[in-house]
């Protein structure tokens, strides 16, 4: 391998390698707080940033920021907490909607000062503003030249406003 290689391969490797180790962080203070995985969180606020709070099953691998796999069981889960329900959808009998309780916007509410304080805490810890401007600028550029096909979800923004609006 020569040395442009390897710098990519490095890069690459910080890269996964700190995602890995900041998720992990995060989960580890949700846990101590006694709250559910950060997994629940992503789901549930992605249902509840609907207008009308409910999202097809379909569409929520798609939205989430983590993991892809599972969503059925994970959903399944939130159901069993009382959570979410499903509905079938009236006009395609196939489809079924996941609606988000008001159990889970409350949980969502109690989640959000844990999960903010923990990215503040690790991820931010460290950066300067002009480091974060740089490293979403790098992240877009990384983003739109995904190949064709691959999911290219624009970067969430305003998840505090999203949360403080949980009603």
């Amino acid at each position: 391998m020569n040395e442009k290689d390897e710098k990519i391969f490095e890069a690459w490797v910080a890269l996964i390698r700190s995602h890995q180790m900041l998720t992990d962080a995060v989960e580890n203070d949700l846990k101590q707080a006694g709250l559910p995985p950060l997994s629940w969180y992503d789901v549930l606020l992605e249902i509840n940033r609907e207008p009308d709070c409910r999202l097809r099953l379909q569409d929520i691998g798609s939205r989430i920021l983590l993991a892809k796999n599972n969503v059925t069981r994970l959903v399944d889960r939130l159901e069993k907490e009382k959570l979410v329900t499903r509905k079938k959808c009236k006009s395609d009998g196939r489809g079924v909607y996941a609606y988000i309780e008001p159990e889970g916007k409350a949980l969502l509410k109690k989640m959000w000062p844990i999960y903010r304080q923990s990215v503040l805490t690790h991820f931010k810890a460290g950066l300067s503003d002009k480091d974060i401007g740089n490293l979403c600028a790098i992240l877009q550029i990384l983003r739109s030249s995904a190949p064709s096909g691959t999911e290219k979800s624009e970067l969430v923004h305003g998840t505090e406003r999203n949360i403080k609006n949980v009603n």
